[in-house]
């Protein structure tokens, strides 16, 4: 896993050579692809994945899965195949767990952990080791586990799963899907019933994915409205074959830019729109963004469809807060489209984006300051006022600071392909933990020049 810390940064200016035109296919869903490799070390018996997202925050769950015991393969033809352990029978890993950028590898996996007899040492890079997992060792330490941390909860940490795991029932204090998914996967070998109780709705993958390989599990909506959890555990998990979705989260990056960048028209194809994930879709339509949806359909229980995208005239919305758990990877893309519209863009209880791979909302402000963006950063979120459709100044010669995320540099690749004199971002090496052909695609739509043009 190479460490973006102590490499060498590899800068590079992003200005648009043309329209963004033609047809993509961008790679398959993150959070669908970590789980088929957790949920298939966990079967018995062979699972196949198609369309697995191969970026380095996957290979890094695939690689510490591998370590607790599962055999885990990539076919020449793409298809991966994973034999599973069972539940239950994770063993001892010999070394300590690199995580490398991932945030989801890292508190699923303790999740895993918590309720096997083994001991496990999570470690990653400069980035992940500033983030705290205190919310998943609160709720995992009622399960029994016990972890030795970094002070402030945060990496190394050294986690020694429950001899005899206890089932619990633990109400979400925020809106988290990977705490919600740790809790679940500590729950599979855990003897009774485990319970979430999620009062706002997010990303459900885990749920769908848990009873597609076999889990007992039910999801009930209580008195309060609140989504109520419950899986019967220890569970007998059956191999499945999956075919994952490209991931929303990638083809934002491409909606966004083809929303902005003159005289585009752009499909992007078998893109996965679980109604907990697409939010930022129907955000960018409210705002006037011409997004048409073909061939909609459904693959391996996930609604999917093409998108057809051409570039509109955009105009600015208060975002409301209750959307921001269907689409908190997307607010960083979302505030760049904000800059180019007509009017103000006014978002809020967008706390969760300042623990992120970085404080995203600082991170964007001083971003879209530097290209020439009006941005006003509150507690929770941003104000934008934008250009009215002009193109953003773009960075001059000074490049923009991405604090080695991922979503920071691809969200500011895009406001170069948005503004005259283009923006630099000061590391894309990032950008390779989610979405490793992100430069490639735009190259091969012509969007910007190719490193030796």
């Amino acid at each position: 896993m190479p460490s973006h810390a102590t490499a060498t940064a590899r800068p590079r200016r992003f200005v648009a050579t043309g329209p963004l035109i033609g047809r993509i296919r961008v790679p398959g869903d993150k959070s669908i692809s970590h789980r088929s490799i957790m949920l298939g070390a966990l079967a018995v018996g062979t699972t196949r994945v198609t369309g697995l997202l191969e970026g380095e925050d996957v290979l890094a769950t695939a690689a510490a899965m591998r370590a607790m015991g599962a055999t885990i393969e990539r076919h020449d033809s793409g298809e991966w195949a994973i034999e599973g352990v069972g539940v239950g029978g994770l063993l001892q890993p010999a070394g300590a767990l690199d995580m490398g950028n991932s945030g989801t590898s890292t508190r699923l996996l303790m999740g895993l952990v918590a309720s096997h007899p083994i001991t496990a040492c999570f470690t990653g890079d400069a980035s992940l080791s500033k983030r705290p997992m205190g919310r998943v060792i609160e709720p995992l330490s009622q399960v029994g586990a016990q972890f030795t941390a970094y002070p402030g909860g945060r990496l190394p940490l050294i986690v020694t799963g429950a001899a005899v795991p206890v089932p619990i029932s633990y109400r979400l204090p925020v809106a988290s899907a990977q705490v919600k998914s740790a809790v679940l996967l500590a729950g599979l070998n855990t003897p009774g019933t485990t319970t979430v109780i999620e009062p706002v709705p997010t990303r459900d993958h885990s749920e769908r994915m848990l009873r597609g390989f076999g889990a007992d599990l039910s999801v009930e909506i209580d008195s309060d409205g609140a989504r109520v959890i419950r899986l019967n555990g220890p569970a007998e998990l059956r191999p499945q074959v999956i075919e994952v979705p490209g991931d929303p989260s990638s083809a934002a990056f491409f909606v966004v830019a083809a929303l902005l960048v003159p005289g585009s028209d752009l499909v992007v194809e078998n893109v996965g729109l679980n109604p907990t994930r697409a939010a930022l879709f129907d955000v960018l339509r409210l705002m006037g963004g011409q997004i048409v949806e073909l061939h909609r359909r459904e693959v391996g229980g996930e609604p999917v469809a093409d998108l057809h995208v051409r570039h509109s005239a955009l105009t600015g919305i208060e975002v409301d807060p209750a959307v921001v758990p269907s689409m908190v990877d997307e607010f960083p893309v979302l505030f760049v489209a904000a800059a180019l519209a007509s009017g103000r863009t006014v978002t809020r209880g967008l706390e969760e984006l300042r623990v992120k791979e970085s404080d995203r909302i600082s991170a964007m402000r001083a971003a879209l300051e530097l290209a020439g963006a009006r941005v006003t950063e509150t507690e929770d979120g941003l104000i934008i006022d934008g250009t009215c459709g002009d193109l953003l100044r773009g960075a001059n010669n000074a490049p923009v600071t991405t604090h080695l995320d991922h979503r920071i540099a691809m969200s500011m690749a895009v406001a170069g392909l948005a503004s005259r004199g283009g923006v630099e971002v000061d590391d894309t090496r990032p950008i390779a933990t989610s979405f490793p052909v992100f430069e490639t695609l735009l190259e091969q739509l012509g969007a910007i020049a190719g490193p030796n043009a």
